[in-house]
């Protein structure tokens, strides 16, 4: 068995797609209506799709998970988030963690938890 996907809940399927493309570099793999999957594995899922599947509400913001990225240039990045046509909510903008790995922690238009981090050697 391997893990194939991860899957978050989003409220505007566009603006996510959006996002992750111009911000991470992610391309769509399908568009199957309400659920895309783009390269790295990433699946979004319209929120009222999932609600409906689930039976449940979705809570955003909940930080119960993160997506994980690696970026060896994280000043790069930086600066594509300082540029980046919408506000971006941190919750650390620049950190360093006592074994030495930069890290940066955002959340996406709907409150899903990233971290983008320096490779680990």
């Amino acid at each position: 068995m391997r893990l194939k996907n991860a899957l978050i809940v989003v409220s505007d399927i566009e603006r996510s797609i959006a996002f992750y493309r111009e911000l991470f570099g992610l391309q769509i793999v399908l568009n199957n209506d309400g659920n895309v999957i783009m390269t790295e594995g990433l699946v979004l899922q319209e929120k009222s799709i999932w609600e409906q599947f689930i039976g449940r509400d979705v809570i955003p913001e909940n930080n119960a998970s993160e997506l994980y990225f690696e970026e060896s240039n994280l000043e790069a990045f930086a600066a594509r988030l300082e540029g980046y046509h919408e506000p971006i909510r941190y919750v650390n903008r620049w950190m360093e963690h006592s074994w030495g790995q930069k890290v940066i922690r955002l959340y996406d238009p709907d409150g899903n938890l990233i971290e983008v981090g320096t490779p680990m050697r």
